[in-house]
């Protein structure tokens, strides 16, 4: 039996089993009612020897072939956060689990060093921070994403970051100067400008103010960054898609992207739960426009279609953002991160030139 805690500031209270978890963990009643404080809930850190860090996909509607994630489960705790569900490969729940039962790749660095030696490697782009923030809190401490930040700097490698974490202003002394060869983008995900919503749907990660702070800081020192307005939630959110943009692009952001809440597997019962508690007027219209888009359920994970959905709603969103970035001067497709520089440095060991 796990003991009640307090889980103030968390995404959301579920805690079911993950789905490949043949018990559940349940409460159960002792029969003595005694009062007792309640311990905050704390996040747990676990360290993993990783063998390989750089994961390859095929996916046809992602912009990179390959990623690299540093942490998994993420602080923020943002409840409508797709990568949610692979909680469950570690035996984990996909609720406070995810936020709170952290795993930190700690030779994830060394690992990415050899990766990137071997003869057979050829450079692409990498993308850090595709399933969990690269700058959520615990890398404060741990500075593993700096750690592999430096190891790309060292071979000229190509990457695109997506955080919204403020961390990453720490790392400009490393961004700036491959920003200056084209080695470098940012993105940084604004979901909404209001405060009080950004801290019920995403309550650890920093005010929509101080993201837009971060993207003027990385932009004054050179780095493009995109402004990803993601993700639009159709009757809570969609109204702010023109006025995220601007901001985005006020605050020095040159290019701009956008996807459509998805809620693969246990998301969809840990979303309806919170619009259950936190907008219960608006959680019917939410869910109908959803299912409007995914031919009525509440997802659907077909390629080219789970970023966008389809039907009316859809192309109306889809319009309303072509509209608007063509008026700020926006782009959509970033410039394309150099390859020729890639290089692999001298190596202990390595026989030095005669020359």
């Amino acid at each position: 039996m796990q003991p009640q805690t307090n889980i103030r500031a968390r995404g959301t209270a579920s805690n079911d089993a993950g789905r490949f978890e043949k018990l559940a963990t349940v409460q159960t009643d002792d029969g003595w009612d005694i009062e007792e404080d309640q311990p905050l809930l704390r996040t747990e850190v676990r360290d993993e020897v990783a063998r390989s860090v750089i994961t390859y996909n095929r996916s046809p509607d992602l912009p990179f072939d390959r990623s690299i994630n540093p942490y998994r489960g993420c602080e923020h705790g943002c409840v409508y956060c797709f990568a949610r569900p692979s909680h469950a490969y570690l035996g984990l729940s996909a609720g406070l689990d995810f936020e709170t039962r952290l795993t930190a790749r700690g030779n994830a660095a060394e690992v990415l060093r050899k990766e990137l030696s071997a003869r057979s490697y050829k450079v692409e782009p990498i993308a850090l921070g595709t399933n969990t923030d690269p700058y959520q809190p615990v890398e404060k401490e741990r500075g593993i994403t700096r750690a592999c930040l430096e190891v790309l700097r060292d071979f000229n490698h190509p990457i695109a970051i997506v955080t919204k974490g403020t961390l990453i202003e720490r790392d400009l002394d490393i961004l700036a100067p491959m920003a200056a060869q084209r080695l470098v983008r940012v993105g940084i995900s604004l979901t909404t400008l209001d405060a009080g919503l950004s801290r019920r749907m995403e309550p650890r990660a920093p005010s929509p103010k101080r993201r837009l702070e971060v993207i003027r800081r990385l932009t004054g020192a050179g780095v493009p960054v995109r402004v990803m307005t993601s993700p639009v939630v159709p009757g809570l959110t969609d109204h702010e898609l023109e006025t995220l943009l601007e901001a985005g692009h006020e605050a020095g952001a040159d290019t701009a992207s956008w996807i459509m809440l998805r809620l693969p597997r246990e998301v969809s019962a840990l979303w309806q739960d919170w619009l259950a508690e936190h907008e219960p007027a608006r959680a019917e219209k939410v869910m109908a426009r959803l299912r409007e888009m995914h031919g009525g359920r509440d997802y659907d994970p077909r390629w080219g279609h789970r970023m966008r959905g389809e039907g009316e709603y859809a192309e109306l969103i889809t319009k309303r953002f072509k509209v608007a970035v063509k008026r700020l001067g926006l782009k959509v497709k970033s410039e394309d991160l150099r390859r020729d520089l890639f290089a692999k440095p001298a190596q202990p060991g390595d026989q030095m030139s005669l020359f």
